[in-house]
């Protein structure tokens, strides 16, 4: 695999380098001794698939606050999905900004997300699966998230939203005074 920064330091696209012969391919997404590359030595503690139905789905933006931040990889194993990401690290040159990227079976791509981001997806297909790896376990009481159309971010969505969560819709813009996490 190999690992592409992001114009966020600290996050990475990866791309796999599958193994392909006449019965199909086989490629590793995850090798401790390969992610120690780029700074990634915390065990994965939570393994979470995720299937959305309706193309245009938007999820997220979300997050866990200290001490309960998580690194996560993500990965779409069927469908295609815009992924996106937020820097919400306090006194980080990037902070507030956004980067997207397609994430899909076919590429085969994945997303590394370093602690104190935002992260969330809008399918581009029906029937879209995700494969999410997490550093930090779910912490209901440390889970936090931003409207995906807060003004202050403007993220480029690249479809209508035709299906939103009730807490997704209800999630707060960034406030004025936020100095991030």
């Amino acid at each position: 695999m190999t690992f592409e920064s992001t114009p966020l330091p600290g996050s990475y696209l990866v791309r796999l380098t599958p193994f392909a012969d006449d019965r199909g391919w086989f490629a590793r997404t995850y090798c401790s001794d390969e992610f120690k590359q780029i700074g990634h030595t915390q065990p994965w503690l939570q393994l979470n698939h995720s299937m959305t139905f309706q193309k245009g789905t938007v999820r997220g933006l979300h997050y866990q606050v200290p001490p309960f931040q998580e690194i996560k990889l993500v990965r779409c194993i069927a469908g295609v999905i815009f992924d996106v990401i937020v820097d919400l690290r306090e006194n980080s040159p990037t902070f507030g900004h956004w980067y997207g990227t397609e994430l899909s079976a076919e590429n085969q791509h994945m997303l590394y997300i370093p602690q104190g981001f935002a992260h969330g997806f809008q399918t581009l297909a029906d029937n879209c699966q995700l494969i999410y790896h997490h550093s930090e376990m779910y912490t209901p009481q440390a889970e936090a998230g931003i409207r995906y159309n807060d003004p202050h971010l403007d993220i480029n969505w690249p479809l209508p939203v035709t299906v939103l969560s009730d807490r997704d819709a209800e999630n707060p813009f960034i406030l004025e005074n936020f100095k991030g996490i």
